[in-house]
């Protein structure tokens, strides 16, 4: 059977929305998005996964995944002869996508399927986790930015979009690290597999 992994996908939307200042403080929105999966073995079950996963980049289908979308209300305002960033206040909604059994389960796979999912939504967390920490250092290293010599607030544009590409890249290779890890041979995602399929 062809091995078929959790994988990570980000899909970020940044804008720059002029508004006033809002109060300090925010909170992610989390929602799982389930798929049909049918099968009443844990073997069948995970290859319904295959056949229904949904599709990420080139390599085909995958168990899971987590994906995002950022927004933010930002407020850049001129100070003398400088521009500085007064507001900066995200809006954060984070989507799993996981597979979810379509009809009831015999008991015996029932536990099985239940220890198997719970692992995955717990490793796709992790990655729910990274985002949240990611928006974190965006807000911390944005919030009371100063451009000198920008009266028209075009600099500090500049200067805030390679800060939040450094921020980016960095949060998709803890990504990467994570799953490499637990995808690996003998890692915690394979272990949830081999057990599934080779359960009842």
């Amino acid at each position: 059977m062809r091995s078929k992994f959790i994988s990570f996908m980000l899909a970020a939307v940044f804008a720059s929305l002029p508004a006033a200042a809002l109060a300090e403080g925010w909170q992610a929105v989390e929602e799982v998005r389930p798929y049909a999966i049918s099968g009443t073995s844990g073997a069948a079950l995970y290859e319904s996964i295959g056949e229904h996963g949904p599709k990420a980049g080139v390599t085909g289908r995958v168990i899971a995944h987590t994906t995002f979308k950022l927004t933010w209300t930002r407020k850049y305002e001129p100070q003398g002869n400088a521009c500085v960033i007064t507001t900066n206040k995200p809006k954060l909604i984070i989507t799993y996508t996981l597979p979810k059994p379509s009809t009831a389960l015999p008991p015996a796979v029932k536990g099985s399927w239940e220890g198997f999912i719970s692992g995955v939504a717990a490793h796709e967390r992790v990655h729910g986790e990274t985002i949240k920490e990611m928006v974190r250092e965006i807000e911390a290293t944005s919030i009371g930015l100063t451009a000198a010599d920008d009266p028209d607030c075009k600099k500090i544009r500049v200067e805030l979009t390679r800060r939040l590409g450094e921020i980016s890249a960095r949060q998709r290779q803890r990504g990467r690290d994570f799953d490499k890890v637990e995808m690996g041979e003998g890692g915690n995602i394979q272990q949830l597999i081999l057990k599934l399929v080779n359960g009842p």
